[in-house]
């Protein structure tokens, strides 16, 4: 019963932190929405945490001992910019990219 307990208020606590982290910044920022600061960071963060997280999965996740070094990552990442260029849309790029990487680990292919 006590581990039903801690459980159940790891996971409200959890989803509080969660949902907090979500709504505070649209609650600070929501009158400072013509601020150059806010707006330089609107433009520009989301694409530069693309590129970390792109280098971060290329170094944690590419095989690079394979006879083509890093091409397992690098295939279904030029995979999500080809299809979000073409189609806009980052559901259908990430789950393109995903699908192609998974084939590619699971097949064996490098």
């Amino acid at each position: 019963m006590a581990e039903t307990y801690y459980i159940t208020a790891f996971v409200a606590v959890t989803a509080l932190a969660t949902f907090a982290t979500r709504v505070i910044p649209f609650l600070f920022f929501e009158r400072h929405t013509e601020h150059p600061l806010v707006q330089h960071l609107g433009r520009y963060l989301p694409a530069a945490v693309m590129a970390l997280l792109a280098t971060i999965f290329l170094q944690r996740s590419a095989h690079w001992e394979a006879p083509f070094p890093g091409l397992d990552a690098m295939v279904p990442g030029l995979l999500v910019i080809a299809v979000h260029l073409w189609r806009g849309n980052a559901l259908l790029s990430i789950s393109a990219g995903t699908i192609a990487y998974m084939a590619i680990q699971q097949s064996g292919w490098v």
